[in-house]
């Protein structure tokens, strides 16, 4: 079964006393300790997104390890990954990443895993890198899309509801034909794909939603998806 846990926004790097979604990701491993391997690439290995990783998955049920390519801490990067329950891929700046990611084969082996059955989870660049296209924010310019990994088909824009930008810029641009329809999914809510099927949405914040948007007839239309609450 191949499976991929896109979130648009929350988990332990925003919100640290509320890690629904990251024990939501943890559970679709059918083992008492899975191992889950952070991927910090997009941050530049970020040296306290590491650290706030591991602060929290050590209160979680899970073995944790974290993989860096700018001080690489491994022997054999395919033997490591393939080994893993999770991969989960932190937020950042998605183009470099991914360029980054090509040039150390990573693009490669994260296909292999997924196909072998890893689970593949990720938040804002590690959400919109699985799909075809993706909606990236370079600092102080135009929000544009970016080709990605294409193990989901269509685009994704995370932080729907966070960040003022990114609902018009994403409107916009599957108006002019520039980025294909997709998700918008807002913060703290995951898209669960089983089989590069959308399985379930779910969110660790009551209101959080998640959209299909597509263009018809000249005019953007968004498709609530129903999202379940993992809260109380």
């Amino acid at each position: 079964m191949r499976q991929i846990i896109a979130m648009g926004g929350g988990g332990f790097s925003m919100e640290p006393e509320n890690l629904l979604l990251d024990q939501y990701t943890l559970t679709q491993v059918k083992k008492d300790t899975p191992k889950i391997c952070f991927v910090p690439t997009a941050s530049g290995d970020q040296t306290n997104y590491i650290e706030r990783f591991y602060q929290a998955f050590h209160t979680l049920p899970c073995q944790p390890t974290h993989l860096s390519l700018f001080e690489p801490n491994f022997k054999d990067l395919e033997n490591d990954m393939l080994a893993q329950d999770v991969i989960y891929v932190g937020g950042g700046n998605t183009r470099n990443m991914l360029l980054l990611w090509k040039e150390w084969g990573l693009d490669t082996i994260l296909k292999k895993a997924y196909e072998n059955g890893v689970i593949l989870a990720g938040i804002s660049a590690g959400s919109i890198c699985w799909f075809e296209e993706g909606l990236t924010d370079p600092l102080h310019a135009p929000l544009y899309k970016l080709d990605c990994l294409g193990l989901l088909k269509g685009s994704n824009c995370p932080h729907y509801d966070g960040e003022n930008k990114r609902k018009p810029s994403y409107h916009q641009l599957i108006l002019e034909g520039k980025i294909k329809e997709g998700y918008g999914v807002d913060d703290g809510v995951a898209l669960h794909f089983i089989n590069e099927t959308l399985s379930t949405s779910v969110s660790s914040r009551q209101n959080a939603k998640s959209y299909f948007v597509k263009k018809v007839q000249n005019r953007i239309v968004e498709e609530e998806m129903m999202t379940l609450y993992l809260g109380d």
